[in-house]
């Protein structure tokens, strides 16, 4: 079978015995603070601003439910196989069962774009809003060291230097969760859960102080800016081209605040250290994705209402509008909530990388003896946590912002469709396999989530399916020179697995 050879899936859940495995500590609402915790924090605090001021005006309030059904349908299809397969490595994981190690390789290759380089995406954004809070109080970083020596200039399309040496906060913060990381799941896991309830509980003072201050009027027009947005590789289909030629709309605003929902799946990556995983996965997914729909859409009803979307801040929009209607107080308290949001998504992102490494390296696609190391006190896989710290800090300490961020949206969402079609392939080539939970509707919901995906991607820009080739290239030249020779699918394409 090649490079097409499929994992048996009682190879699958034998690997989640004997000593070379995880704690199991997490019961259902631990799994849910982690989906929180890894989707609340950047999209919400940062990135509803740029979306409605440029984007779509109110009618973000339709782009998150846009992105948001997306989401739905991609995790109905991840509970199924995280009910299924209850071990670590999430689409990785289901790849390798269903599509074959070589679908698996670019699968897995794909999470790592997606956590670590979303996590110096974020740990790059706690510097900036770190560094906003500092200044609250007097207390300024030097410009050499708040941030990366180069950013990208939208005007010319070139990268220019900054003055900077590096972002020094970014790196800290990169090295801080590290530790945390390496010391236990259990640890991990509750200081995650106190970051989500401190920014759950700013997130509802948002909601309900700022909708006394909501005019109506605010939310007229609702699409400044039309509904489209649409774009096929670069060029508009359906909508408008603001400034630049970059499409806007509320479909453009959809494909803008996607990156806010990027998280929900990593709840997958923790199956092997559920209490329950075949309950409790599915519970922690779909639990955790319509908490947060429902807290971005309410968020920004209020801050679109409060004040012209037009005036909302680019870079702190939420205690900006406080602060444009006067409500000084609650710009502390926001700012406090924002940093945490951010820091957890961070802690979240950085957790997942490594069990990702994990799965690979039982597989023997990338060397054993060191992804697949688990500490013999904290059982945590302590070897690629630390290099994943140190991978993620110097990214977020050297490059901009800009080159980070768009690395992200389009590898993630490859992930996902490449899911969907996964659970269509399962129901047809292993339809007696128990499932605990079963995705409703099928062949409808994967369809859609197939479709959704694939629109969202087709309205990124031709730089991101440039970037995207690139990285899967590299992933290649690595498969190809180790991981297949050393690999699972080879030994049983020899009969020796």
């Amino acid at each position: 079978m090649g490079l097409f050879t499929k994992k048996p899936f009682e190879m699958l859940m034998a690997e989640a015995e004997g000593e070379n495995r995880l704690h199991r500590v997490l019961g259902p609402l631990g799994l849910t603070s982690l989906g929180v915790g890894a989707i609340i924090g950047t999209g919400i605090f940062v990135l509803t601003g740029v979306a409605a001021h440029d984007k779509a005006g109110p009618a973000l309030m339709i782009s998150f439910v846009v992105a948001g059904l997306t989401c739905v349908f991609a995790a109905l299809c991840y509970a199924e196989f995280a009910s299924m397969v209850p071990i670590a490595g999430s689409a990785y994981t289901y790849a390798y069962a269903t599509l074959g190690e070589l679908f698996a390789w670019i699968i897995g290759w794909d999470l790592i774009l997606e956590y670590a380089v979303g996590s110096a995406t974020v740990a790059h954004g706690w510097s900036h809003y770190f560094q906003d809070f500092a200044s609250l109080f007097g207390v300024h970083f030097p410009r050499a060291l708040g941030n990366a020596p180069f950013d990208y200039d939208l005007a010319t399309g070139k990268l220019v230097a900054t003055g900077a040496i590096l972002d020094l906060p970014a790196l800290l913060i990169a090295g801080v969760v590290t530790a945390v990381l390496v010391k236990g799941i259990r640890e991990s896991a509750w200081v995650n859960t106190l970051m989500v309830v401190i920014k759950l509980l700013v997130v509802l003072l948002v909601i309900g102080l700022g909708a006394r201050y909501v005019q109506p009027k605010n939310w007229q027009p609702m699409a400044p800016y039309g509904w489209g947005g649409f774009s096929f590789f670069g060029k508009i289909t359906f909508g408008d081209l603001g400034p630049g030629g970059v499409p806007r709309g509320m479909l453009a605003g959809a494909g803008m605040i996607f990156f806010a929902y990027i998280g929900f799946d990593s709840v997958s990556t923790h199956a092997e250290e559920a209490k329950n995983p075949k309950r409790d996965i599915p519970i922690g997914i779909i639990a955790s994705l319509i908490v947060c729909t429902i807290l971005y859409i309410a968020v920004t009803a209020v801050i679109t209402g409060m004040i012209p979307y037009d005036k909302i801040d680019i870079n702190a929009p939420i205690s900006d509008a406080f602060g444009q209607v006067g409500v000084k107080w609650a710009q502390l308290l926001i700012s406090i909530g924002g940093l945490t949001g951010i820091t957890s998504v961070l802690l979240v992102l950085m957790l997942s990388q490594p069990r990702v490494m994990l799965a690979m390296a039982r597989d023997g696609l990338v060397p054993t003896g060191f992804f697949g190391a688990i500490h013999e006190k904290f059982r945590t896989p302590h070897k690629s946590t630390m290099l994943t710290g140190v991978f993620v800090g110097l990214m977020a300490a050297l490059l901009p912002l800009r080159v980070l961020a768009e690395l992200v949206n389009i590898g993630t969402l490859l992930a996902f469709l490449i899911v969907c079609a996964a659970v269509l392939i399962m129901r047809k080539s292993h339809p007696h396999v128990p499932r605990p939970f079963r995705t409703p509707f099928v062949p409808l919901v994967p369809i859609l989530g197939i479709l959704s995906c694939l629109m969202l991607m087709l309205s990124l820009p031709m730089e991101n399916w440039l970037r995207l080739v690139g990285w899967l290239l590299l992933g290649f030249v690595i498969y190809f020179a180790y991981g297949r020779k050393h690999s699972v699918g080879s030994r049983i394409d020899k009969g020796t697995a």
